[in-house]
């Protein structure tokens, strides 16, 4: 089964490489970033079924726990939650997937051992190249893209187990098919995926459209804190840990709420602010375009994509979004 494309010389060099290193070695400790999103959990499992099918002894790891939405996706079972787990040892061989940079990943580097090795596979454009090698394509839609490539290289099979992570990783990374990250490419894998059985509507109504009852309270305070600047061309919500605390929300039903204020009609930039715990706040970024957000989020210790990317601001919520509407703005003017 294959993708569709040819590839460019550079990607296939490092395809071998990645698929050389994981030949050659055994007992992986496989993670993505905090607090993962179905990109990160779906090429999470995916890399384990990969580990699976070649015999090869796998940890999965997360510093926190996975979105319980994912929860259908073959190994979702198996992932370790590092701030609950007790884990009394040192890996040597890693890989990394949907890490832009090294502390995407977190707590979870106290368990790599000094001779450590890392598999570095992501699609950021931001991706600083950490690790000893790396499997990195910037205009892929997503992780899941690239493990994919991965998985037809080295000759495996595909299950519909398989698809699932695949096809949830594409379909949360790219909105639903929507993005402008949705190549032909990306339509050829889906239409793959669905051959082998993979129910693609049951997917979507799991991942894109249920809400969960604490989502909608946590939506309806959000909402009340609707703000714009720069004549309604950046707009933002802010949830604060009394939100949480008042609507019984996790970190999970954050997911999406940054597009209401980037959906606004005229709006080039919209914000989420979360606040994490006190002094620390979580700033999410989306562009309707002309504002490479990517760069904003970069010069703050940052990353991601032009038009989707993320920073943490240490101070107030109040403190966090006068910081954030300057940065902006200095891009919108």
């Amino acid at each position: 089964m294959k993708s569709g494309m040819n590839h460019a010389p550079v990607y296939m060099q490092q395809l071998e490489a990645a698929a050389k290193f994981i030949e050659q070695h055994d007992d992986f400790l496989v993670v993505s970033h905090i607090q993962p999103d179905g990109d990160a959990a779906s090429s999470t499992y995916v890399t384990g079924w990969m580990l699976q099918q070649l015999g090869k002894t796998f940890t999965m790891m997360n510093e926190g726990p996975m979105p319980s939405k994912f929860s259908f996706l073959w190994g979702s079972e198996q992932v370790k939650d590092f701030s609950k787990d007790t884990v009394n040892r040192k890996f040597q061989t890693i890989i990394s997937v949907d890490c832009a940079d090294f502390s995407r990943m977190g707590k979870i580097s106290t368990l790599f051992d000094e001779q450590v090795e890392l598999l570095n596979i992501d699609h950021h454009p931001t991706n600083d190249r950490f690790g000893t090698y790396h499997l990195i394509k910037h205009d892929a839609a997503a992780t899941v893209q690239i493990l994919y490539d991965l998985a037809i290289h080295m000759d495996l099979k595909p299950t519909k187990e398989f698809g699932e992570c695949i096809y949830t990783g594409l379909l949360t990374d790219t909105g639903g098919f929507r993005y402008s990250s949705t190549s032909p490419e990306v339509m050829q894998i889906g239409a793959n995926l669905l051959a082998l059985g993979v129910k693609g509507s049951d997917i979507a109504e799991e991942v894109l459209e249920r809400l969960t009852f604490s989502q909608i309270v946590l939506l309806q305070k959000a909402l009340s804190t609707l703000s714009f600047a720069y004549d309604r061309k950046l707009a933002w919500l802010a949830v604060s840990l009394e939100d949480l605390a008042a609507t019984g929300a996790s970190s999970d039903d954050l997911d999406g709420l940054v597009n209401y204020p980037r959906n606004v009609e005229g709006v080039e930039v919209g914000m989420l602010f979360k606040e994490k715990d006190a002094g620390t706040i979580k700033v999410s970024l989306r562009s309707a375009g002309k504002v490479d957000v990517a760069r904003v989020a970069q010069s703050l210790g940052g990353g991601g994509h032009v038009r989707a990317s993320g920073c943490t601001i240490y101070g107030t919520l109040d403190e966090a979004i006068a910081r954030m509407v300057e940065e902006v703005g200095k891009e919108l003017s």
